[in-house]
């Protein structure tokens, strides 16, 4: 092969330009050029001293325990998770959730990002009975799902009502004249809290997806990687409740361990079979070193705990302070929303009848030493045009105070000057 002409369908699609690839190249490149950047544009979590102070202790106790770190380094575990850790997260779920799960609900995989790319793939596709499609039913959505499919319009997505909260404020709301789920449909997807918005389903949304799939024999697949059970990252008081037949995706990333690259999904067994077998294909195995930092805590109430009064209280603040700046510096002189502030790490910012698209938007912006996420990539699998993504901006509030507030500032003066 002398170059990518010759490449296979499969090899174009995953190794062409993606969304989440110009956006990592993006946000990597211009931190190790432009140190001076403000960051307002990451998924990364914040740095909560006492969070980072617990897994350094955690790290501490291992590296004083030979025995725990040697069998973390030195071992293979079974590609679907250490059995003992699979085992504590059941029990743990089962305690501390109220979720019937046992050890073969569980599977162990490295990443958020690599658990979906799995899932898609093994519900969706082309199937001895015809194409079949992943339906989100509350775009816009992660963008790292756009490109996961390895077939042609493998993943659609839906529009949803927009519910206007005031002024300057907006909801998300699951428009479910608009689900319409066919023979073609393998499974629905949501993230909650969403990425990028940070909507929270209502227990209503929730229960009649869950009704909607079981009805059609098909997975509702949930990515809790900011909400429950941890790190919790939820202003509402929703708590889902996995059932059979539904897929729930947990990841350690938000607690402040992103760098572990290790996820947790929860699934009827046959789904856990599954992925076991396609993880040793793709990973051999998962690394170990999460699910040792992670099992002491699964013994008691402390993960719970630390979502409760540490990291979802520090977010909550840190949004709301985000949202303060943005009404002080733009006040009234642009039209501009924000969605209700309903968990995650970010603001998603809403300029209505914005005379630049968001991708235009973000380019000033980064030439002003401002990193955010332009909307549009938050919109994929559409059936038709939807200008609303473009008019939006992905915020993330995780950087400290001062870093927001100049980001806003710089952001607030571009966008008044685009209505001059």
């Amino acid at each position: 092969m002398t170059g990518m002409n010759d490449s296979s369908q499969t090899g174009r699609r995953l190794a062409g330009p993606s969304g989440i690839q110009e956006l990592m190249d993006d946000l990597g490149g211009a931190l190790a050029l432009h140190p001076e950047m403000r960051m307002l544009g990451g998924g990364q979590p914040a740095a909560i001293q006492c969070v980072q102070e617990i897994w350094r202790s955690r790290i501490a106790e291992m590296l004083a325990d030979e025995s725990t770190l040697d069998r973390a380094l030195l071992n293979y575990d079974p590609p679907g998770g250490n059995p003992l850790f699979r085992e504590a997260m059941a029990a743990f779920l089962r305690r501390e959730c109220g979720w019937e799960v046992s050890l073969d609900n569980i599977a162990v995989l490295p990443g958020g990002q690599t658990a979906f790319f799995l899932l898609f793939n093994l519900l969706a596709g082309e199937t001895e009975g015809g194409k079949k499609r992943v339906i989100f039913p509350l775009m816009p959505e992660y963008i790292g799902y756009a490109n996961q499919g390895l077939s042609a319009d493998m993943l659609s997505g839906r529009e949803p009502l927009i519910e206007m909260r005031g002024a300057h404020e907006f909801k998300y709301r699951v428009d479910f004249d608009r689900l319409r789920v066919t023979s073609d449909t393998a499974a629905l997807c949501v993230s909650c809290p969403a990425n990028p918005s940070g909507n929270v389903l209502t227990d209503e949304e929730f229960d009649r997806l869950y009704e909607i799939a079981l009805c059609h024999d098909i997975p509702l697949m949930l990515d809790n990687a900011y909400g429950h059970p941890f790190p919790g990252v939820i202003h509402t008081d929703f708590r889902p409740v996995w059932r059979p037949g539904m897929i729930f995706s947990i990841s350690l990333s938000k607690l402040g361990l992103p760098g572990l690259r290790t996820s947790v999904v929860v699934a009827d067994a046959p789904v856990v079979h599954a992925l076991r077998n396609m993880n040793a294909i793709v990973s051999l195995a998962n690394g170990n070193l999460g699910q040792a930092m992670l099992m002491p805590f699964l013994a008691d109430d402390r993960l719970i705990r630390l979502g409760r009064e540490v990291i979802r209280p520090f977010y909550q603040k840190r949004s709301e302070f985000t949202r303060q700046v943005l009404a002080d510096s733009l006040g009234d002189s642009v039209p501009w929303a924000v969605h209700s502030l309903e968990g995650a790490f970010f603001l998603w910012l809403w300029l209505k009848d914005s005379p630049v698209p968001s991708g235009e938007l973000y380019q000033r912006l980064k030439a002003r030493k401002v990193l955010v996420v332009p909307g549009h990539y938050f919109a994929f699998g559409m059936d038709g045009e939807w200008r609303h993504p473009q008019e939006c901006l992905r915020i993330t509030c995780s950087q400290p105070e001062a870093v927001v507030r100049e980001g806003i500032e710089i952001l607030a003066d571009e966008v008044r000057r685009m209505w001059r």
